[in-house]
C-alpha cells in the first residue's frame, strides 16, 4: 500500500508557525525520497524539503532558515515545521514519495509517483 495523508495546514498571520504532518506507510516512508512540495496558484509545484532513504535531509535554500523537515521512523510520519511564515508561503502543501533506485531527493518531480491530497497553508498579513 502506498498512502500519504497530510494534515496540519491552516490560516495564520505573518510570522506565525505551522507544523505539517504526513502519515505514510512503511513502503512510502522508507522510499528513496519522501518529501514536501508546495504549489501556489498559478505556479509550478516545487520541492520544499526532503528526506532520503538513509535519513539525510535537505531544505530548499529559499526557506532553510525558517523550515525544518523531520521524520518519525517508528510511526512513519514526516513533518515540516514552518516558522516565521510569510504571505509567499501560501500554497497547497503535498507529501510525496519516490520509490525509484536513486537514493536521494534530487532529480525531476517525475520521480515522485506517490502523492497525498495536500493541505492548504494560507498566510495573511
Amino acid at each position: 500500500q502506498a498512502q500519504l495523508v497530510e494534515s496540519g495546514g491552516g490560516s495564520v498571520q505573518v510570522g506565525g508557525s505551522l507544523r505539517l504532518s504526513c502519515a505514510a506507510t512503511p513502503y512510502t516512508y522508507n522510499a528513496n525520497c519522501i518529501a514536501w512540495f508546495r504549489q501556489a496558484p498559478g505556479k509550478e509545484r516545487e520541492l520544499v524539503a526532503g528526506m532520503d532513504g538513509i535519513g539525510r535531509t535537505n531544505v530548499d535554500d529559499s526557506v532553510e532558515d525558517r523550515f525544518a523537515i523531520s521524520g518519525d521512523n517508528v510511526n512513519y510520519f514526516l513533518y515540516l515545521q514552518m516558522n516565521n511564515l510569510k504571505p509567499e508561503d501560501t500554497a497547497l502543501y503535498y507529501c510525496a514519495a519516490a520509490v525509484d533506485t536513486i537514493n536521494s531527493c534530487i532529480g525531476s518531480i517525475g520521480r515522485f509517483t506517490y502523492w497525498g491530497q495536500g493541505t492548504q497553508v494560507t498566510v495573511s498579513s
